[in-house]
């Protein structure tokens, strides 16, 4: 079962009378970098919960399950971060006084990029799948409006507020039916009967589905397609160059795992998270440029399982956007 899952439970064992996790001391120039970034421009990395970034975000260590009940807010001044995705909800969703509760001391231009359940996107549960209750069985709620305006829509707008940043739809690698064509014309009609307000984006993790119908879909209601580094999908240029270029309501970028390897071997080789290991500068580069190429509201989310620590890999791209 996912991290994020099972830490917002019962309070952690000894942690009662502990001062609240804090800031780690930063140096002089990621301050200096946090200024100068761009206001369009909001960093973050996948999640916040990871141990390993004692030093890079913490100023002491501390179980997972502590830095997931206190760490938001002390994360949320880290100079280089300005928005977090939040994962927990494509597993199962969250009330809106679950949603409200994650607000509590966040600066105010501070933005959640959230994602949608999986019951809105997923066509058939594997046999393998984290959803054991559902484990190979077909989805009736697939792209369903009614289902995601009342567990997913409203929550993220009555729940987050002003800190709701994005709402985003993961699809993940699957057999859709009726093929890419059917897939685009569903998604436009789905898309088109939630409620308008939030700046919907929608990943997708198979390549065949990135097609000019599925782009018209997006751009028809506003939304945007999260330009997304993963295996099996286009070269992340390409993708923004497919998918509208600069000509987008939002620029919505995730780099979420380096090619060589599965999230599972991700995890193997590079946990706890606490240092670069396979830096990847083409790609950094590549999201440099779609960020200095519009002035749009950016997103841009940085796993740990892209190069070894998301906290290290934002601060190598904002060097590289700040120097000449």
């Amino acid at each position: 079962m996912p991290d994020q899952l099972e830490m917002f439970g019962a309070r952690e064992a000894g942690s009662i009378g502990r001062s609240k996790l804090g800031l780690a001391e930063l140096p002089a120039q990621v301050h200096e970098l946090g200024r100068q970034l761009p206001p369009h421009l909001r960093m973050g990395t996948s999640s916040w919960s990871f141990a390993g970034w004692t030093d890079l975000v913490w100023d002491r260590a501390a179980s997972q399950r502590v830095i997931a009940k206190q760490g938001l807010a002390t994360y949320a001044r880290h100079p280089l971060f300005r928005t977090v995705g939040l994962d927990r909800t494509y597993y199962a969703p969250m009330r809106t006084d679950q949603l409200a509760a994650l607000t509590h001391d966040l600066p105010d231009d501070f933005r959640l990029l959230v994602k949608a359940h999986a019951e809105c996107t997923t066509v058939k549960f594997s046999e393998r799948s984290w959803h054991r209750g559902r484990a190979g069985q077909r989805n009736e709620l697939f792209l369903e409006p009614k289902y995601a305006t009342e567990v997913v829509v409203e929550p993220f707008m009555q729940g987050l507020g002003r800190h709701g940043g994005v709402l985003l739809f993961q699809f993940p690698a699957q057999s859709v039916p009726g093929g890419p064509k059917s897939f685009a014309h569903r998604l436009g009609d789905f898309l088109a009967a939630l409620p308008k307000g939030p700046q919907y984006a929608v990943e997708i993790r198979n390549a065949d589905l990135l097609t000019p119908r599925y782009v018209s879909a997006l751009e028809r209601v506003g939304a945007t397609h999260c330009v997304a580094e993963l295996p099996g999908m286009p070269d992340v240029h390409k993708q923004w160059e497919v998918s509208g270029g600069s000509d987008r309501p939002a620029l919505v970028m995730r780099w979420m795992l380096a090619r060589q390897h599965n999230y599972e071997s991700a995890r193997q080789a590079y946990a706890p998270f606490d240092q670069l290991v396979d830096e990847h500068p083409s790609v950094r580069q590549a999201y440099a440029k779609m960020i200095v190429s519009s002035s749009k509201p950016a997103f841009m989310i940085v796993n740990n399982k892209a190069e070894g620590c998301s906290p290290l890999s934002i601060q190598r791209l904002a060097e590289l956007l700040i120097r000449p």
